[in-house]
């Protein structure tokens, strides 16, 4: 069974969440601000997915502007980076879906289409 974390509010979680249930693909529900990802979840997500550790920073978000991270985070280990994110789920692009061996974050629907393949 697939791991969904999402913010339930969120637009993009809603079109993704709404894709895996026409696609009767089984999922596990996460609340990301009610159940935050710690430090070990969040980087063992960061690894699997292949992706920069950028990706994983919701760059749209108010949480990522107020702090100015636009103009930190390249000064900033990736140890920082990740105890940073593991601080608030509303740092954290969304949604994330985490398959047996792939990780993916945001939602592309030709990402998702090549689940079922």
């Amino acid at each position: 069974m697939y791991q969904f974390i999402e913010y339930p509010k969120c637009s993009t979680c809603k079109k993704a969440k709404k894709y895996l249930q026409e696609h009767q693909i089984s999922f596990h529900d996460r609340h990301i601000v009610e159940e935050k990802l710690n430090k070990e979840e969040m980087k063992a997500l960061y690894l699997k997915s292949g992706l920069p550790l950028k990706r994983f920073f919701n760059t749209s978000g108010m949480k990522y502007r107020e702090l100015n991270l636009k103009d930190k985070l390249p000064n900033m280990s990736e140890e920082q980076q990740l105890e940073l994110l593991a601080s608030d789920g509303m740092l954290i692009k969304r949604p994330i879906l985490e398959t047996d061996d792939h990780v993916l974050v945001g939602f592309k629907e030709t990402e998702y289409e090549k689940l079922g393949k």
